[in-house]
């Protein structure tokens, strides 16, 4: 068959398909080109029905053997973003589930036994499922642009991967490197991955498609794993090395919580040499974890992080793209909000009338950027962008001021006063403040609408929460345009009211209160802490208020006690006093040792502790949330959930505290706080919003 009658034959069956999702074409060298093009979606993902039409390509694919096929994005987002997880939700029992799995590996399983060679060009991100079809290819070559990741992040849904990446990811990276990176969940940039072995080429992306060319015409070998893998690969290697990656996973996630790590564990140590066997029981594996309540929960927070990320595409931010930040105040939190700015791209000022902390703020940043960049050209390009000014001279050029300066309401007016005199007319300005109310602060401004609150949280790389706080002068353009900054600097905001402490702090200190009282009632804080990460918190609250600092804990629950009553514990009061503030002094409620580890003391074997103590905690936590919604702090119950989960790591396997109270029922909830406020006093005190969630059962489904 000639080449024109070849296209015209493809052309003819691609007719007969009715192509939604793909495009398929095959050039003068009889290579087919599939580019992947999701009908009315904005990135591309695995559904049943994208899944459905290439399984028809590979069919048609079989009949006109073509010299090779390369799969393609058309989409500028990236390559495949991974399986389409709302279907997830779909998924009514472990039969479907398992049906589901088995059907889209066979389609995968066919792409993979092709008998031409066949590439992944990847520009962008490959996670997840669209990884894992990649996988199945003969190459894969990535792109080095900056977008550029692969990863295969299931486990952060509570499942593990299901389209045969736990065999390919360990067959080309080898034993240890392929579980870390299913275990870890991370997404790997190009130089990581073909590091790994993961990948056979790394390019420029003017070259993917020529590269694409030479792999499906010179079909090189694959670099050989080194000779030792194949000796970890028999029962008493994988044996060894199942036991020390167990381990290291229990080190940071409870078994009970999130059992996909272990399940992915178990299948490498068990099946580890039989390739079609591991396939088949990962599909079983992958079945019994979808369907799950850990899962469901966790999903949840997937399209729950997706919702707040979606808050800062408003209509009214249309066209605000900032360039040049300022921020004012170069303490730790000034410096790295002004460092992560120019990380993520802005031209940034900082200004402070202290040289020495200037310096500071600059040796920080340039960690930040060495530990994210990597690439000493970024680096320094980064640093360029990020500009010590001890006399702000660039307030008048920012599209967004933010003054990060000590917690004072005079110094804070002061400084408003001066900044907005010489501000651009519609540059944001914003202010880091914790405590004082946004009302009190813009009292100083000729245009008091125009302050708006950015409420971040320490440490700034490391937390993905942003309260963008409305004042009741705020003007909702300039909360639109905040809400827009965020999102483009790869943070989430959640909208909150200006009111004391905001949403997340206000919620966080009842609980972390709560944890003093019983260390003062002569509990252990390693037992006081044990029993929140059992419940699965990220680190005990006896800890946290250690690493926050006692002196700030102690400010907020100032501030909170004076505005909503209660009183803050005298052990807590004593402790500042004496200046055993935590963490940063080296003793708090623990000794802190020279690597910045606690000292927890041992608790004498015969010890029983209080029966009641998970509930005053997690239940004074979620007591104040649902204040909060009553009093109008935040509007949307699933924000609440995203907020406290992202904001203070809230268990996220429970899917939130508005999700808990849901699972475990807003009456049982309301009489166990009046049992303990029997017991313990008003503080335990159930909030009146629940006598409407007990009676309306107004909670999210």
């Amino acid at each position: 068959m000639g080449q024109d009658q070849m296209n015209e034959t493809t052309q003819q069956q691609e007719s007969k398909l009715v192509l939604k999702h793909w495009n398929v074409n095959v050039d003068e060298q009889n290579i087919a080109w599939l580019t992947f093009d999701k009908q009315n979606s904005s990135q591309n993902t695995l559904s049943a029905s994208t899944l459905e039409e290439f399984a028809e390509i590979i069919k048609q694919l079989k009949k006109s053997h073509p010299k090779g096929a390369v799969i393609l994005s058309g989409k500028a987002s990236g390559f495949i973003a991974g399986a389409d997880v709302a279907e997830f939700g779909e998924l009514k029992s472990q039969g479907e589930a398992l049906e589901m799995v088995q059907k889209a590996n066979r389609i995968i399983n066919q792409w993979e036994q092709l008998p031409f060679p066949t590439v992944a060009a990847v520009d962008g991100v490959a996670l997840g499922g669209g990884f894992e079809l990649s996988l199945a290819s003969d190459y894969i070559v990535l792109t080095d642009n900056d977008k550029t990741r692969v990863g295969l992040p299931e486990v952060l849904l509570g499942i593990h991967p299901g389209f045969g990446g736990t065999v390919r990811a360990i067959e080309r990276a080898g034993p240890a490197s392929g579980l870390d990176i299913i275990l870890s969940g991370r997404g790997l940039r190009p130089k990581q991955a073909i590091k790994m072995g993961l990948v056979d080429r790394v390019v420029p992306p003017r070259h993917l498609k020529r590269t694409a060319i030479m792999l499906i015409e010179q079909q090189p070998n694959r670099k050989a794993l080194p000779i030792w893998t194949k000796a970890v690969n028999n029962t008493l290697g994988r044996s060894a090395l199942a036991k020390t990656v167990r381990s290291k996973v229990a080190a940071k996630a409870n078994p009970e919580h999130y059992p996909a790590p272990y399940a992915v564990i178990d299948l490498w140590q068990q099946y580890g040499d039989d390739r079609n066997r591991m396939l088949d029981e990962e599909a079983k594996s992958i079945s019994r974890l979808i369907t799950s309540e850990a899962s469901h929960n966790l999903v949840r927070v997937f399209f729950l992080q997706e919702e707040l990320k979606a808050l800062g595409k408003s209509d009214a931010a249309k066209g605000f793209k900032p360039d040049r930040v300022h921020v004012v105040g170069a303490g730790v939190m000034g410096g790295d909000i002004a460092a992560w700015c120019a990380l993520r791209g802005l031209n940034v000022t900082i200004q402070d009338n202290n040289p020495e902390a200037l310096a500071r703020v600059v040796k920080r940043a340039n960690e930040l950027f060495k530990r994210k960049l990597r690439d000493p050209r970024k680096v320094q390009l980064a640093l360029d962008r990020f500009m010590p000014d001890v006399k702000g001279i660039g307030v008048k050029h920012a599209d967004v001021i933010i003054e990060a300066i000590f917690e004072n309401l005079e110094a804070k007016q002061g400084l408003f006063k001066t900044i907005e005199a010489q501000a651009k007319p519609d540059a944001v300005l914003a202010s880091n403040t914790s405590s004082i109310p946004l009302e009190q602060i813009a009292t100083a401004l000729e245009r008091p609408e125009r302050l708006v609150g950015l409420h971040f949280f320490n440490p700034v790389a490391k937390m993905q929460l942003v309260e963008i706080v409305k004042g009741e002068q705020s003007d909702q353009t300039d909360v639109d345009r905040a809400l827009a900054f965020t999102k483009q600097i790869s943070k989430l905001p959640v909208p909150v009211k200006s009111s004391p402490g905001f949403l997340v702090n206000r919620v966080l200190m009842p609980y972390l209160m709560e944890a003093v009282e019983l260390y003062k009632e002569g509990v252990p804080g390693k037992i006081i802490d044990k029993k929140a990460t059992d419940f699965g918190m990220p680190m005990g609250p006896v800890e946290l208020a250690d690493v926050v600092g006692l002196d700030i804990c102690k400010h907020v629950a100032d501030n909170l006690s004076q505005a909503l009553g209660g009183e803050v514990p005298d052990i807590l009061l004593q402790k500042v006093e004496q200046k055993n503030l935590g963490k940063k002094t080296g003793q708090g409620f623990y000794k802190w040792d020279k690597k910045g580890k606690p000292e927890k003391p041992d608790v004498e074997k015969d010890y029983t502790p209080p029966t009641d103590m998970t509930d005053r905690m997690v239940l004074r936590y979620i007591n104040e949330a649902v204040a909060c919604l009553r009093e109008g702090v935040i509007d949307d119950q699933g924000w609440l959930d995203g907020a406290m989960i992202f904001g203070t790591g809230f268990a996220p396997f429970r899917g939130g505290p508005m999700n808990y109270v849901r699972k475990r029922g807003a009456a049982e909830i309301k009489t166990r706080l009046n049992a303990l406020a029997n017991e313990y006093g008003e503080r335990f005190k159930p909030d009146a919003y629940w006598d409407k969630l007990v009676e309306t059962k107004e909670l999210l489904m």
